[in-house]
């Protein structure tokens, strides 16, 4: 199959249940407690504890590990972050953070270690787990690390620092990815309370609902066991890129639903503003760049989930998104007016959490 061969845009009836599921979901939980959270900076009480009552953790887990066993999709998963994220993007990245680990581990562990790492996930409660490879450096790029990890007599040692990391204080479990030396890029299991591993929440412009954390590791020994023989950093970068780029994708259509109909009802000099050519322009362009970055996003999905090449379709997904999910964040701000600028209205709080699609990586592997 080459770059130019088209894929199919239909969903299957368990997908489109699935879908109809989630949006009810993101509309009825999510939108209505998104302003709530992100005013006090924190999730909702049991929050999480009510959302795994969806199984998005437990349905990917082996049933050996005692999970449900169900195929492995990125498309079903890019799905439903992309119908989460319409009912917020902080709230749905939470609540989709420890299946990023559980794909991670189903990715590049063994089944051995498939079993010990995900059964402790495979519970009815919400368990966090979380992926750690953000760093604090200029134009983060995810194959040069500085966390470095060192080959000790029985295990690992790791030095470092990550940031950016969803769910880094409260995780049980959480894989790192280092600068294993001699070797390279390797990913390793660190269970909390381990000897040198500690965690701030850190307040950032968006995303205030969920925990973000910046992530410490001074000198943290874990077993040879705890590393993932198989890790591919660029599978794991890849795959992350499809989830943020569902993430805005989800959210950026909250934008579009929620600001064609203002146009249409807000009236100046007489008339709709919608009647103005620059506001229908606007919002035209925001549908079209929409368009252009759901069709980027599920054709990478779609190739992961053929086991195709999808590293271009990724990278050029997220270079699409990281640019426009903050255009169509301004410009839902600016077809608002002044009511755009006051913390009631849900646009401002959109713009400041899509300003993130640019910065994260390896925070929603689907």
């Amino acid at each position: 199959m080459d770059q130019d061969t088209p894929f199919d845009l239909s969903l299957t009836e368990e997908q489109r249940i699935t879908r109809e599921s989630m949006q009810r979901y993101a509309r009825d939980v999510l939108r209505e407690q998104a302003r709530d959270a992100d005013e006090a900076g924190a999730l909702p009480s049991d929050f999480l504890g009510r959302a795994a009552e969806l199984g998005l953790t437990l349905l990917p887990i082996p049933e050996a590990a005692g999970g449900a066993g169900m195929e492995r999709s990125p498309l079903a998963n890019m799905l439903n972050i992309e119908d989460l994220a319409w009912g917020d993007f902080s709230l749905a990245l939470a609540m989709v953070t420890p299946r990023a680990f559980v794909n991670a581990v189903l990715d590049f562990g063994t089944e051995e270690q498939q079993r010990r790492f995900l059964e402790p996930l495979a519970r009815e409660e919400f368990v966090p787990a979380t992926v750690a490879l953000m760093e604090g450096t200029a134009t983060f790029e995810p194959s040069q690390l500085r966390t470095r990890a060192r080959k000790t007599g029985d295990g690992y040692q790791i030095e470092g620092e990550k940031r950016l990391v969803p769910l880094g204080a409260s995780a049980e479990q959480m894989l790192v990815v280092a600068h294993l030396e001699g070797e390279g890029p390797a990913a390793f299991v660190v269970e909390q309370g381990s000897a040198g591993l500690s965690a701030e929440e850190q307040s950032y412009m968006g995303l205030r609902a969920m925990e973000t954390a910046t992530v410490r590791l001074d000198g943290v020994t874990v077993p040879e066991d705890h590393r993932l023989p198989h890790f591919n950093l660029q599978r794991l970068v890849d795959l992350a890129r499809i989830g943020t780029c569902a993430l805005a994708v989800g959210s950026c259509q909250g934008v579009l639903d929620y600001v064609t109909p203002w146009v249409k009802d807000r009236k100046a000099f007489g008339e709709p503003i919608a009647y103005r050519q620059s506001v229908a322009f606007m919002v035209a362009n925001i549908n079209i760049e929409l368009e252009a970055m759901r069709l980027l996003t599920w054709r990478a999905a779609s190739r992961a989930e053929q086991g195709l090449d999808f590293h271009r379709e990724a990278y050029l997904a997220r270079v699409c998104c990281a640019e426009k999910a903050m255009e169509i964040g301004t410009n839902g701000v600016q077809l608002m007016g002044g009511h755009g600028f006051i913390r009631d209205n849900p646009v401002e709080l959109w713009y400041r959490n899509l300003r993130s699609v640019g910065l994260l990586e390896g925070t929603a592997v689907v």
